[in-house]
């Protein structure tokens, strides 16, 4: 849910980004449908996500996964207006790096290392898509991507930890099964995936 919540706000940030007396330039209605898209999918991957994560009973990877959203944000943004790189249409200095990257990267490293190839290839082809997208529809150029891209991968893959990876060991004594005397101590355990 907060996903979502970070994607709206993300939006309504974009939406509200037009300065007055900066020249903006038009696009046409091919670049406007890309734009589009990439803002659908920005929101569709997080709805997605959780869904994935409930599906699972991934309580606690909701958590991770809000954290890493919100961490996403904050590096994002606070680059954005530290840096005030012009954005390719003229509309305003918040280019550098791109949130919509940053944040589908986050989401497809998140799904990628906590459940797998499976989730996590078909989410970084959206993410790529998005990527491509933002700088089709002149709202990035390659940099602000790139830049997002790596932004988004870093956290997900570093604060993200498989779902279903346990490791247990503990003491273990050793007896022999005929005759039920005592062979040997050491450390015992189980490796599940």
């Amino acid at each position: 849910m907060t996903r979502i919540l970070i994607s709206l706000l993300i939006l309504s940030l974009s939406a509200t980004g037009l300065h007055a007396g900066e020249p903006t330039v038009h696009i046409s209605s091919s670049r406007k449908a890309v734009r589009t898209s990439t803002d659908v999918v920005l929101i569709a991957m997080p709805v997605a996500t959780l869904g994935i994560a409930i599906a699972h009973k991934d309580w606690k990877g909701i958590g991770i996964g809000a954290a890493e959203a919100a961490g996403t944000l904050a590096v994002t943004y606070g680059l954005k207006y530290a840096v005030h790189k012009r954005r390719p249409d003229g509309s305003d200095r918040r280019s550098f790096p791109s949130g919509h990257s940053s944040l589908v990267f986050t989401d497809a490293s998140f799904l990628m290392r906590r459940y797998g190839w499976k989730f996590g290839v078909p989410a970084y082809a959206l993410a790529t898509y998005v990527a491509w997208g933002r700088v089709y529809a002149r709202k990035h150029d390659f940099w602000d991507v790139a830049a997002g891209a790596a932004i988004g991968s870093a956290i997900g893959l570093l604060a993200t930890r498989p779902f279903m990876k346990q490791v247990e060991l503990a003491p273990a004594a050793i007896t022999d099964p005929v005759t039920g005397s005592f062979v040997s101590v050491g450390i015992g355990g189980s490796v599940t995936f």
